[in-house]
């Protein structure tokens, strides 16, 4: 995708739609984060974080050209940790975890404090550009990275400086989200791909939302998601859930509508069918 500025908000949700078209692969990660966090900010000019991408991947090349350290992972991760955590000072915000700063990628560049998964689509940038096979991994609670080169692989906690994981802090991490029975599964070591990333990011700040019962700010969030992910059922069914709860009863019967369209055999049709009914109803 080009980096041209998205100035109205009508640019963004058009450009977003477009990338939500492309194959994974071919989206563009950071990129796309940004247009997350300009729905928040119309108007907002993209270009200086574009330019900070860029920057943070240019020092860490050139870290590896002035040390003379080799085509080698160890010395390609710890270039990446260099700029990143030392240079520019970016860090995971246990002091404030929950603040929704946290999870607009705006907000963590200006800020360099931000959420395990908005760290993480930053170091996933930079290992990228850099011709590092780099992804997110599908673990939960917590979100980490594998990052490999010249058939070497490692696992790092983007949160925590890049720090290397080994199966036992994966195990340890694991327990502390999901409780002491939890345990490791191949599961936990596959990769996510590019827009279940960016749904996670988007996820952070709707959970927050509707914790501190913020539902109508929830919503234009999760519309957001949907212009990536229209074929995904359970984001129309959260939509037609915060609609209605808004009282807003026309568009909760679209979005429900669309939820059992997409859905198949689904562990809430029956519910939503039921809601759906009720809804409807409620219009006569």
């Amino acid at each position: 995708m080009n980096s041209i500025p998205a100035t109205t908000r009508k640019d963004i949700e058009s450009e977003l739609q477009d990338i939500g078209r492309l194959p994974d692969e071919e989206i563009d990660l950071a990129h796309t984060a940004l247009l997350l966090a300009a729905l928040e900010r119309p108007g907002a000019e993209l270009f200086n974080y574009e330019r900070h991408l860029s920057e943070m991947t240019r020092e860490a090349g050139a870290r590896l050209i002035a040390e003379n350290a080799g085509d080698s992972l160890e010395n390609i991760v710890g270039a990446i940790n260099r700029v990143l955590y030392e240079q520019f000072g970016y860090k995971g915000d246990d002091e404030s975890y929950d603040d929704l700063n946290n999870a607009n990628l705006m907000s963590v560049m200006d800020r360099r404090r931000g959420l395990p998964v908005a760290l993480g689509i930053l170091y996933l940038h930079v290992a990228r550009r850099l011709d590092c096979e780099a992804v997110g991994l599908s673990f939960p609670g917590h979100f980490l990275i594998r990052v490999g080169f010249g058939g070497e692989r490692d696992i790092l906690d983007p949160f925590n400086e890049g720090r290397s994981c080994t199966p036992a802090d994966m195990r340890q991490l694991l327990k502390a989200m999901a409780g002491v029975e939890a345990e490791l599964t191949r599961d936990h070591y596959s990769a996510s791909g590019n827009l279940d990333i960016l749904l996670r990011l988007q996820n952070n700040l709707k959970l927050r939302l509707l914790k501190a019962q913020r539902a109508d700010e929830a919503l234009p969030v999760v519309a957001g998601m949907l212009l990536l992910a229209p074929q995904r059922a359970e984001l129309w069914r959260e939509a037609g859930l915060i609609h209605n709860h808004l009282g807003q009863l026309h568009q909760g019967i679209h979005a429900l509508e669309q939820y059992l369209d997409l859905a198949g055999p689904d562990k809430n049709r029956q519910d939503t069918a039921r809601l759906l009914e009720e809804m409807r109803g409620r219009l006569n």
